[in-house]
């Protein structure tokens, strides 16, 4: 039987208010591709937890990034424009002081949310500074108690105001430092036999008719493509050891969607689970970004709706992950949309099954 719980008449008003608006989670991996999840039908690692949110919410197909790099896909996620348009086309790129306070963040809290933010930023600085672009870091770069700090801020929140939290892991990315033979700094890479790593992937061979400028971009910089003398077998090794690293991102994940549970968030809370770019993975034998290869622009992308509304099913609309991203959770959250953000909301394609835009636009 529920408890019956009295409240006093003035608190009553604010408190139907924050219930009324969901809660908003956006959980963020970085150098993850499409497939690279179980739910997609990937048989070469386990992902649970990103299954458990594909059965509770609506995964995406055609989902892709607004730039295939951490720091301009990321400005056009929390500003709203694309790269060009913002100028953030390179990491460590200055945010203009005229978006500064124009960001998500501080949109969504001028709605009347608590915003946090664990985890990696990357528009600009690594690590997002304390109290700016409308959050209160809860966590700086890096993946090590990332999750932990997400649950003890979900512990000790103010219940009497909606949240919007943001948990933003770097793995897979440590694939890069695999890649450079360097310890992994966020996960570890356990041993493998080769033949217990995965087959090269069906479209491994450069195309005939592959841009030239792709292999040039390869030779003239060995530190972010060691791979340009791996042989096949070197390549099956890496698979495995991305795919491994992407399992270790999974459980950090599911210690938040533990404490969902422990706390019965799903009622009232939408989640977003997503990434900001993938990695060729040994498609065309490229590995890195940057590319406008379908591994390194699409992104896995999944919505769960308050309520399991649409639980399980699969969306083919095309979403850019990045733009559209703004205008979407200021309307899950009544924040005010401004003028001249190119980005359009997907909330109807969740919740109503709407077919979505007819193109996109991913640059490099």
């Amino acid at each position: 039987m529920k408890k019956s719980i009295l409240l006093g008449m003035a608190t009553l008003p604010a408190l139907a208010a924050a219930q009324e608006k969901p809660n908003i989670i956006y959980i963020m991996t970085d150098q993850q591709g499409p497939q690279v999840m179980s739910c997609a039908g990937n048989p070469d690692l386990h992902t649970p937890n990103m299954d458990l949110l594909a059965q509770r919410g609506v995964r995406f197909t055609n989902a892709y990034c607004a730039f295939p790099l951490s720091g301009p896909s990321r400005a056009a996620m929390f500003t709203g424009y694309m790269p060009s348009q913002s100028g953030m086309i390179e990491n460590e790129m200055p945010l203009v002081d005229s978006l500064r306070n124009n960001t998500l963040g501080s949109l969504v809290a001028a709605a009347g949310y608590d915003c946090a933010y664990a985890g990696k930023w990357h528009v600009n600085t690594v690590t997002i500074p304390d109290g700016e672009f409308g959050f209160r870091r809860i966590k700086d770069n890096g993946d090590i108690g990332l999750a932990e700090s997400c649950v003890e801020y979900l512990r000790k929140r103010n219940r009497k105001k909606p949240f919007f939290l943001v948990a933003s892991f770097i793995n897979p990315h440590n694939i890069c430092e695999y890649a450079r033979g360097q310890k992994t700094p966020h996960a570890s890479v356990p041993q493998c036999s080769l033949e217990d790593c995965p087959n090269l992937p069906e479209n491994f061979a450069i195309s005939p008719y592959d841009a030239s400028v792709l292999r040039f971009e390869q030779q003239q910089n060995y530190k972010l493509y060691p791979t340009t003398s791996y042989t096949p077998d070197d390549w099956r090794r890496y698979r495995n050891a991305y795919y491994r690293l992407t399992e270790a991102v999974d459980a950090e994940i599911g210690k938040i969607l533990a404490e969902v549970e422990r706390q019965d968030l799903w009622d009232n809370t939408v989640i977003i689970f997503t990434s900001d770019h993938g990695d060729g993975n040994g498609s065309h034998q490229w590995n890195q970004k940057t590319a406008l290869y379908e591994e390194v622009t699409g992104v896995p992308m999944i919505v769960c709706l308050p309520d399991g509304t649409n639980a399980g099913t699969v969306s083919d609309a095309l979403v850019n992950n990045g733009t559209d991203l703004l205008p979407s959770i200021c309307e899950w959250t009544g924040a005010k949309i401004p003028d001249g953000r190119p980005g359009v909301s997907y909330k109807d394609v969740v919740e109503k099954g709407d077919q979505g835009q007819e193109y996109i636009i991913t640059e490099t």
